[in-house]
């Protein structure tokens, strides 16, 4: 008997994005209209990679900067869970690529309530498995902040728990905008 059973649950690929850099304090995407995965993530963008260094989040089981492996290659939310964002900060909608999306899903419900090791897995097979709710920080905030002054720092508060997931690739593939996953 297989561990992992597949569901009914179905969402749609709504958005895709690139980081291509770190080197500015605010965090931003760029629009793709498909993602080539490898397992080392989206070739270009700074959360790729095969290790990283440990962060916040994972400082009670290493100290940060250790090496580790990079299960935080792709930040995938869901299209419904931001526009309840964008309507908590008084706004019409919230740019994916002001959070830095790479990934944005429409049709999952409480999406970034995903269990850990969930797998999103696309028609032709790429798969991306859910490592954990990634949570509200400052770098969209400071993103909000610079498109839209004012609404930025509502933003943690705005998103906690809905703030989406983050994800690695188990099998290399393509995404692409319309995609079913």
């Amino acid at each position: 008997m297989p561990a992992l059973i597949p569901t009914d649950h179905f969402g749609t690929i709504t958005w895709l994005g690139v980081i291509q850099h770190r080197d500015k304090p605010e965090l931003e995407s760029d629009p793709l209209t498909e993602m080539s995965l490898t397992f080392a993530g989206y070739a270009g963008d700074c959360h790729s990679g095969l290790t990283r260094p440990s962060c916040s989040r994972v400082t009670s089981q290493y100290p940060k900067g250790t090496e580790i492996r990079n299960t935080r290659q792709v930040s995938i939310v869901s299209a419904e869970e931001l526009a309840q964002i964008a309507a908590t900060l008084g706004l019409d909608a919230i740019d994916p690529a002001w959070v830095g999306a790479s990934v944005v899903v429409s049709g999952l419900p409480d999406f970034s309530h995903l269990p850990p090791s969930a797998r999103l897995q696309a028609d032709n097979g790429t798969t991306l498995v859910v490592d954990m709710q990634n949570r509200p920080c400052l770098f969209p905030a400071k993103t909000i902040e610079a498109f839209r002054s004012g609404f930025g720092k509502g933003f943690k508060a705005a998103a906690n728990g809905k703030r989406g997931v983050t994800a690695w690739v188990e099998r290399e593939g393509i995404l692409k905008i319309g995609q079913t996953l």
